[in-house]
């Protein structure tokens, strides 16, 4: 699809410039059900049950090792195994191979970042194909509007650029493929308070297009603003959840969950 195709159908969205359309009115845009995963013998995820509206912002908040990031590879098909019911939209995925999970409209961003080295920026972000709907895709214009940085920087090489131009590269790219339900995995981590800033906003941007969103977190002061709901994972399990007014007295539970 060209720039320009991607323009027109930016333009079907109207004023809101809204994707929640795309998706089955009243359905949640994803229904977890009873999820185990595995990686080889072990067995990391025990009955992970939760729900994301369309147009939410969640954050899975949790220690190291508690089953967050295995979370959403299990959500992709990316782990060794998996059972129970994963839900995209109306669609049962849990059978699905990966592609065919990405072209129900999902965008995985994980914490590696998987940035083309060798590609200059504005050719990483013409790669991705398209696997969701293109009124969510955005165009090369839209991209460089919401990172300026990226515009500057188009020309140059994956490996030139900073860790913070390369995760918001990560991002952009898959805001390239018409995904409307994005699974954003510790984006903040490492990166200089400028960056982590602009990844905020971009987040409520997202948001306010309609976009659905789900976020593994370490940096609690980052996505404490950002989500409308949370829930906090511990040895695989779901432990705790509640919406973002129920945040402030949540936080005596939350110290001793995180030590936040």
């Amino acid at each position: 699809m060209s720039d320009t195709e991607r323009s027109a159908t930016q333009r079907e969205r109207g004023e809101a410039g809204s994707v929640v359309a795309e998706q089955p009115q009243g359905v949640p845009a994803l229904t977890i059900a009873g999820l185990e995963a595995w990686y080889g013998e072990s067995h990391i995820l025990h009955g992970v049950d939760l729900t994301v509206e369309r147009g939410e912002v969640v954050t899975l908040l949790g220690r190291n090792g508690a089953g967050r990031t295995t979370t959403l590879r299990a959500i992709m098909g990316l782990t060794g195994r998996r059972t129970g019911s994963v839900r995209i939209g109306d669609r049962e995925t849990i059978g699905l191979p990966t592609h065919r999970i990405a072209h129900c409209g999902v965008g995985y961003c994980p914490e590696e970042r998987g940035i083309f080295s060798s590609l200059s920026c504005e050719e990483n972000l013409n790669l991705p194909p398209m696997v969701g709907s293109p009124k969510a895709a955005m165009s090369l214009d839209e991209i460089y509007e919401m990172f300026p940085n990226l515009k500057e920087r188009r020309t140059s090489q994956g490996t030139r650029l900073s860790g913070g131009e390369q995760q918001m590269l990560a991002v952009a790219r898959i805001l390239r493929t018409g995904a409307n339900l994005l699974l954003l995995d510790e984006i903040s981590e490492g990166l200089a308070p400028v960056i982590v800033q602009a990844l905020a906003r971009m987040i409520l941007t997202l948001k306010s297009r309609g976009y659905t969103v789900v976020m593994v977190e370490q940096n609690f002061r980052f996505a404490a603003p950002l989500a409308d709901r949370f829930y906090v994972m511990e040895h695989g399990r779901i432990v705790e959840r509640f919406v973002a007014r129920e945040l402030e007295s949540k936080m005596p539970v939350l110290h001793e969950l995180l030590g936040v």
